[in-house]
């Protein structure tokens, strides 16, 4: 029977391993955690090898994190797996962020750690949730999930925001997304990032990211402006106006600095400005 199982097993890991590297990938990685650190086992157990796919595993920690006595967990997590096996742009999406998470973030060394421990991941895939929840008439649902992430990850997104995939938000504190703010893919944003209004305006009055955008930390983006593809915005910058493809912008208000050189600042996460590189260049020498 132990011979069987043996098989059985070996069997079914290397079916994940052509069917889902990601999932295998991660069950590798659960299972050296639990070996590891025996502390974890139970919590390693119940949140990734208890389960049959990974976005499996997403509703779970999810509902977990965001267990409440005003909604417990056991809805929560009736409620996400209702909304991942009707709408599978978001599991595409939620496995988008998790390789740029891992690609990405020098701090993320396993695809195990965004799904386990990192708030911006878990409060970008709340957000999934509670969009789908507001774009199908659930807006209360939606807006106690906000109040939740907002309280539980300290980040606040709008559910009726639109937020593309491949998306990173790394260390997140203080993120806020306006109603009407569209993020486009493939994009990073780093903590204390505002993409807000400018007034009392109402209607469409937040930023419209393009793709391949980066913007670094405690950057405010005000107003219903474009950035555009392959933009980077300068940490603690300022814009209030339009800012043209392939563009750097720093300082308060914003100004152009310099054009972007390669093809997607926020995978690169370069956050050097190029006058600042020329300027150590100066001073050090060819």
């Amino acid at each position: 029977m132990s011979t069987n199982r043996a098989v059985s097993q070996s069997g079914e890991n290397r079916s994940f391993e052509v069917v889902d590297p990601q999932w295998h990938q991660m069950r590798q990685e659960a299972a050296e955690v639990a070996a590891r650190e025996p502390a974890l086992a139970s919590f390693v157990f119940a949140t990734v090898l208890n389960h049959d796919k990974m976005e499996d595993v997403l509703s779970h920690r999810l509902a977990q994190r965001l267990n409440h006595l005003d909604v417990d967990a056991g809805l929560l997590r009736q409620t996400f797996d209702e909304i991942l096996a009707q709408d599978e742009s978001i599991c595409r999406a939620f496995r988008a962020d998790l390789a740029a998470v891992f690609e990405r973030d020098p701090a993320c060394n396993r695809l195990i750690e965004p799904l386990l421990y990192f708030k911006g991941f878990q409060a970008l895939q709340t957000h999934r949730m509670a969009h789908h929840l507001w774009n199908t008439g659930r807006q209360d649902f939606a807006l106690y999930l906000q109040s939740q992430s907002s309280r539980t990850f300290g980040t606040d997104i709008h559910p009726a925001a639109k937020i593309g995939s491949g998306i990173m938000i790394d260390h997140a504190t203080g993120v806020v997304i306006g109603e009407t703010a569209v993020v486009g893919d493939n994009c990073s944003l780093l903590h204390g990032v505002t993409l807000g209004g400018s007034g009392k305006e109402s209607g469409d009055r937040h930023p419209k990211l393009g793709q391949h955008v980066l913007v670094g930390a405690g950057a405010k983006i005000l107003g219903n402006i474009k950035i555009g593809n392959c933009s980077r915005i300068a940490a603690g910058s300022v814009v209030l106006k339009d800012v043209a493809e392939m563009t750097t912008v720093a300082g308060v208000p914003a100004k152009v600095i310099s054009k972007v050189t390669c093809k997607s600042p926020s995978q690169e996460m370069d956050h050097m400005l190029a006058s600042a590189k020329s300027e150590e260049k100066d001073d050090n020498g060819p």
